[in-house]
């Protein structure tokens, strides 16, 4: 009894050690490198921007979720089916979500037309950061749970180009195709009461598009999958400079480009600067104006 008394404190502190190594190797997945960094600027401009962090954390989670397990989780069988399922997940990760930007590149696209300010810029593209980067090892926790296949990602391939142009040619023409469907569904076209429904379906087959007609990034067309994805998949930072090139790079430039083609066609500025030229949409309501002066 005594010898047993003796032994009970080791005991049971191997057990209390053994429960604290399993519940840190069940929780260190979940804390990727970067997510602290990304956690800690949701409280910058003194916590102004916390509801808009934690909104695009959201809504990253949930647009990797539905919009990933086409595909693997449903229509693995039917290609058509995966396609309609990935339509689906687009729209509802969109209406769950509060119709956050979740994508780096459409953000930076947004502060370039002021649409938001810098900081508030900085901590989408952050908030985005972090949802991705906790999303791919929860969904394969999920997975494994449930005997589902594990989700993929988008990756750079850096054999025979090694630094990325022609995949961020891709990404950069996708970009640009990408960011004009925004601005027309968003912005230029009003459907009426069904307005939502019939602009995030456009949206979606646009995206469906885009996946299919640019494929050398993966594809991404979002910075913050290209990388969140490679440091799950690989437990750290991408070393090949191709990585940034054609995930960040080739991405924002798409963006920005996209947002100087859309002030020369609707005015306004780019970074708070006007353009030699445009507004195109200005001059021709002013030339229809003319005309129906002319015939009075």
């Amino acid at each position: 009894l005594s010898l047993a008394l003796t032994f009970k404190p080791i005991v049971d502190k191997m057990v209390f050690t053994s429960l604290l190594s399993s519940l840190y190797q069940q929780l260190v997945p979940l804390f990727p490198p970067g997510l602290v960094t990304c956690l800690a600027s949701a409280f910058v401009g003194d916590g102004k921007y916390v509801s808009t962090f934690r909104d695009e954390f959201i809504g990253t989670l949930l647009m990797i979720g539905l919009t990933f397990s086409p595909g693997k989780w449903i229509g693995q069988d039917s290609l058509a089916v995966a396609w309609v399922a990935h339509a689906i997940g687009v729209i509802a990760a969109d209406k769950l979500g509060g119709g956050q930007q979740v994508n780096p590149a459409v953000t930076v696209s947004m502060y370039a037309l002021g649409k938001c300010t810098y900081t508030e810029a900085f901590v989408r593209i952050m908030g985005t950061m972090g949802g991705g980067l906790v999303a791919f090892p929860l969904f394969k926790m999920l997975a494994d749970q449930f005997g589902l296949t594990p989700l993929g990602g988008p990756e750079f391939d850096p054999k025979d180009d090694a630094e990325g142009i022609a995949a961020g040619f891709s990404e950069f023409c996708a970009m640009v195709l990408l960011m004009i469907l925004i601005y027309i569904v968003n912005w230029e076209l009003n459907f009426g009461k069904f307005h939502y429904w019939i602009k995030q379906t456009l949206t979606a087959v646009g995206i469906r598009y885009l996946i299919e007609t640019f494929p050398l990034a993966g594809p991404a067309i979002n910075p913050m999958l290209g990388t969140t994805w490679y440091i799950f998949a690989y437990g750290g930072y991408p070393s090949a400079l191709g990585h940034y090139f054609t995930y960040w790079v080739a991405s924002c430039a798409g963006a920005i480009f996209a947002s100087c083609l859309y002030v020369v066609y609707a005015g306004g500025t780019v970074f708070g600067k006007t353009l030699p030229i445009g507004p195109i949409k200005g001059e021709v309501k002013a030339e229809a104006a003319a005309d129906s002066k002319k015939k009075k």
